[in-house]
């Protein structure tokens, strides 16, 4: 079929398919084949990573932040789980005719304060504004470049068997938020989107802890596509421990009766860390004395078995293969 449709955005397998397929091929080279969310570039000083990302999220302001916070810190997330300190960022903006210019204010303001917070720099950028018909809204897209604190963190990195998967807290608050704020869907659990920047949190690990192998901010697609994404093609596989995965109850409850596995639910605010065996609990340990990081768990190993795959074990001690999300969840989640 001859058509971009929603399951091309998703972040799952469709959309890996259509980044293979067409750009990659087409702009083939040795740092766009390594299908990371960053470029590390070497300028011929200490390497620098530059990233970019759209956001075309639907509303602009959900519970826990808006589309400006969402726009600079998906953008230093990405920098951040490469290994590096964001520095600067662009900003360019597409807006509709007829939006109102007090929401470009406060969304605009976000953007500010987030990037203040940070210590990082806005420092170019680009406006454009469409007629009613082209746009439902805002859109914007930020690009950045961030200095690396020591080696990047590539996602090729050889897993070994035995190596430990953890995360930094709760999963599918994101999606969970953005599910309750739309009005198509009439639901409301209280729940608030975990957009925050990473970085803090990631300096400490990345300064403290020698044996990371493996840092992804768990965005579209979720927990179980990113790792899927990991361990593809690779002589290894990743077991989840279902009990170990921290999900918060009002999640789950929202997903059990909309048919959502909250595996495959967006977060803006939470990564999977892999490490050596030696190295887990002291990465923990970090992690849970930090902020950012206080509900960390151990969710999971490196297995031999089944190769290129993500299994679950599940309560009663059963495993089941978890694979990568192949359709569209909830679209324009960021």
């Amino acid at each position: 079929m001859d058509q971009i449709t929603l399951n091309h955005g998703s972040g799952g397998r469709a959309t890996q398919d259509l980044i293979q397929e067409i750009f990659i091929e087409e702009f083939d080279n040795d740092i766009l084949r390594k299908k990371e969310d960053s470029a590390v570039l070497d300028t011929g000083e200490r390497e620098k990573v530059f990233t970019t990302d759209s956001y075309v999220i639907r509303p602009v302001f959900f519970p826990g932040g808006n589309l400006g916070k969402l726009s600079l810190t998906g953008t230093m997330n990405d920098l951040a789980v490469m290994g590096a300190k964001p520095k600067w960022i662009s900003c360019g903006v597409i807006i509709r005719e007829g939006y109102k210019i007090s929401d470009l204010k406060k969304i605009v303001h976000s953007m500010a304060e987030t990037a203040k917070n940070q210590d990082v720099k806005v420092v170019t950028g680009d406006t454009k504004v469409v007629e009613q018909s082209s746009c439902d809204g805002i859109f914007i897209n930020t690009s950045g470049i961030g200095r690396l604190l020591k080696e990047a963190i590539h996602s090729d990195k050889s897993i070994e068997t035995g190596d430990i998967v953890l995360v930094n807290g709760y999963i599918g608050d994101h999606a969970a938020a953005l599910i309750s704020a739309r009005q198509d869907f009439k639901i409301n659990i209280d729940i608030n989107s975990d957009c925050v920047s990473l970085y803090p949190l990631i300096k400490e690990l990345v300064n403290n802890i020698k044996g990371v192998k493996f840092i992804r901010d768990i965005t579209r697609g979720g927990l179980a596509t990113i790792l899927n994404e990991l361990v593809q093609n690779k002589e290894a596989g990743i077991e989840l421990e279902k009990n170990k995965i921290p999900i918060r109850d009002k999640v789950v409850g929202l997903c059990e009766p909309l048919g959502y596995n909250p595996l495959y639910f967006a977060n803006e605010g939470k990564f999977a860390l892999i490490v050596k065996p030696e190295e887990a609990q002291r990465a923990l340990k970090i992690m849970q004395q930090h902020p950012l990081g206080k509900n960390s768990a151990i969710i999971g190993q490196v297995k031999k078995e089944p190769k290129g795959e993500v299994s679950l074990r599940t309560e009663i001690g059963s495993t089941r293969i978890i694979g990568m999300l192949d359709k569209e969840i909830i679209p324009r989640i960021c």
